[in-house]
């Protein structure tokens, strides 16, 4: 099949089919951070309440977890502090929870963002604590695990590295099971520049690694978006024993993930097939003998050797703006029937950058109907006068 993209005719290869087992990997966690999908006909303008589509949105989380994934919602991908407001934040908790127990238990095939982004007017550490409590509160009364989000505000308010190790040892009081810590870097939004008390990258490396010390019975894991490989390898070699590292590295997932991390990741979002299929390699090559080790980790590169690229794309600078290309992704396969998003944010990239998505995933063998696939985005191109 062939589509005539700017820049010139471009032949699709055959489509590839992954199979949707439902199983989970067993040697590494693996949770897709998921988008929300957009009411078409709601008011979605930027500055406007959330308007979601929500059988769409429940629908693309049972489309994880029919891949094995579990789903960290109500994050980045979801579009917090980019439009998802905290009405319909707390519906999405509530309903993606119910959702959930379809499939097993939503305190472990579910984790929800806790942030302080209802209260953006919050002006010192107890204004902050009780901002996060509340939606601590929100996510464990659903049932689901508790993701602390970084918070705009506590960025504002701290003063250094004590502020956040005073407001997170509140916080982790509060939680009845252990949490997982979220360190989002400045390139996924500038407003969480020095988060853990300091600009320097190690000294707050030594904050969060105090505060986990100090708190490991209840801290699951921590999320760590810093996109620096070298970085994130040396961290987990410091967490104490039985908290995990979850990369949120979506340009060296591949090799953090076969090194020992686990995942929480917004580009599972848009290669789930792929992701759930590499998990279930790796477990193979982890838990089988010696001599298939080494044609089943090829096969794991090879399964996620070409996301690499797509996820690349998706997350170029500027990085916030990659849920446009995890929604349009979502449209392309089906999962929804607008190219559409809260805020307006579909219009946050080119048509130059989506088309190159389109042939990326194409690539990767991640367009499950490439029929629809063209037909889609043949249309989006005419609508830009192609």
């Amino acid at each position: 099949m062939m589509i005539d993209l700017p820049g010139g005719a471009y032949t699709l290869r055959e489509p590839v089919t992954w199979p949707a087992t439902g199983v989970p990997a067993t040697g590494r966690v693996g949770y897709a951070a998921a988008h929300v999908v957009a009411d078409p006909l709601g008011d979605n303008t930027p500055g406007s309440p959330a308007a979601v589509d929500w059988d769409a949105t429940l629908r693309f989380r049972r489309h994880l977890w029919s891949y094995g994934l579990r789903v960290a919602d109500a994050m980045d991908t979801a579009q917090r502090n980019a439009g998802l407001d905290w009405a319909a934040t707390k519906e999405l908790i509530a309903r993606s929870a119910r959702e959930a127990r379809d499939f097993g238990d939503p305190a472990t095939l579910l984790a929800c963002g806790a942030g302080t982004d209802h209260a953006p007017g919050a002006a010192d550490l107890a204004a902050v604590t009780a901002a996060y409590a509340e939606q601590i509160d929100t996510v464990q009364s659903a049932g689901a695990q508790v993701i602390v989000m970084a918070s705009r505000e506590l960025a504002r308010v701290a003063s250094g590295p004590g502020d956040y190790h005073q407001v997170y040892g509140k916080l982790l009081g509060l939680a009845e099971r252990p949490v997982i810590l979220h360190w989002l870097g400045e390139m996924f939004d500038p407003r969480l520049a020095g988060y853990w008390g300091s600009a320097d990258v190690p000294a707050a490396t030594d904050s969060l690694l105090e505060l986990i010390h100090a708190h490991a019975p209840m801290v699951d894991g921590v999320k760590v978006s810093l996109l620096d490989e070298e970085h994130e390898t040396g961290l987990r070699a410091a967490l104490p024993g039985g908290v995990r590292l979850y990369t949120g590295d979506d340009f060296n997932y591949p090799s953090l993930i076969k090194s020992g991390s686990h995942a929480l990741l917004g580009v599972f979002d848009a290669i789930a097939p792929a992701a759930a299929a590499a998990l279930r390699v790796l477990d193979a090559a982890e838990s089988g003998s010696e001599a298939d080790r080494d044609r089943l980790l090829a096969d794991y590169d090879e399964i996620l050797a070409p996301t690499v690229p797509l996820s690349r794309k998706i997350f170029e600078p500027p990085t916030y703006h990659y849920k446009t290309g995890i929604v349009f992704l979502a449209w392309l396969n089906g999962h929804q029937d607008a190219f559409a998003m809260v805020n307006g944010a579909q219009s946050a990239r080119s048509l130059r950058h989506l088309t190159e998505v389109f042939r990326l995933a194409d690539q990767a063998g991640l367009l499950a109907d490439p029929e629809l696939a063209v037909r889609r985005m043949r249309a989006l191109l005419a609508v830009n006068g192609r």
